[in-house]
């Protein structure tokens, strides 16, 4: 998932979701940069950053004569992605912001980026005509966003675990995380002022640490909150044992489990 902002709360919130995201989001967070070409010296926006997982891989891509900011609406997250940003290339200036009331000068971006961030929006028109404001012309744009769930076996066996344990307000937020297509995102951008979109899907096949742990672990950082409130700490025992359950003929030897996660690449250019 993205910014499970309803079920982050506790110890396990953002920190979790820094550790546990990881395995998945490495791979599209190498793929989304590349598509924009980042390059030394390049201004970079970081939208919708979580924990700042886009923002890391882009400093070290424009390197010391570049800037990277990274915006997002949960100030907890903001306060983990600068405790866990690194200081060895230009500093990463993260603020606490909504996408649709950025505190930034127009058009001072080369690039802006987001990483399964888009179909969180309030207001997905605004939130893009605020980007295409802060984006200098001929300034570049990507975003991820998850393919439908029902390609994706992990997704699908964390949203078994969701229905049946995090009550309506789990169930909800987790479809928003799939709700968004590439066909919408693409006419918003026109709409904001981009031109040239295009949008393809990716695929890598991730090895997820062993799932026993894990499984519990991930559904704890993003839907803990809702599941322990729905069935107490019992409750989030038998969403994880759902999860390897559903997961099972996947399993290697060692409780490991690799599988396809499918993302939509979109670009557009301003």
């Amino acid at each position: 998932m993205a910014h499970g902002h309803s079920g982050s709360e506790g110890p396990d919130g953002p920190e979790g979701y820094d550790a546990h995201q990881t395995p998945i989001m490495a791979p599209f967070v190498a793929e989304l940069l590349d598509a924009v070409d980042l390059g030394p010296g390049d201004v970079v926006l970081d939208l919708a950053c979580g924990t700042g997982f886009a923002a890391r891989a882009a400093a070290a891509l424009v390197g010391p004569t570049g800037r990277v900011h990274g915006a997002d609406i949960d100030a907890e997250m903001i306060r983990v992605a600068r405790d866990r940003h690194p200081r060895l290339y230009p500093d990463i200036e993260f603020t606490a912001a909504p996408a649709d009331h950025l505190p930034y000068d127009t058009g001072i971006f080369d690039t802006v980026v987001c990483q399964q961030g888009a179909q969180f929006f309030t207001d997905l028109g605004a939130a893009l005509a605020e980007t295409a404001r802060i984006t200098r012309p001929g300034g570049r744009f990507a975003a991820t966003i998850w393919a439908p769930v029902d390609r994706q076996p992990y997704f699908l066996a964390q949203q078994a675990a969701v229905r049946r344990y995090g009550g309506p307000g789990a169930t909800s937020h987790f479809a928003r995380a799939f709700a968004l297509t590439a066909e919408q995102l693409t006419a918003a951008l026109r709409t904001a002022g981009y031109g040239y979109t295009a949008h393809r899907e990716i695929t890598f096949g991730i090895t997820l640490p062993p799932l026993d742990p894990y499984a519990r672990a991930h559904l704890s950082t993003l839907w803990g909150g809702l599941i322990r409130e729905a069935g107490g700490e019992d409750a989030l025992s038998r969403a994880a044992a759902l999860v390897r359950e559903q997961l099972a003929g996947h399993l290697t030897e060692d409780g490991t489990a690799t599988l396809p996660f499918t993302a939509i690449l979109t670009t557009a250019t301003r």
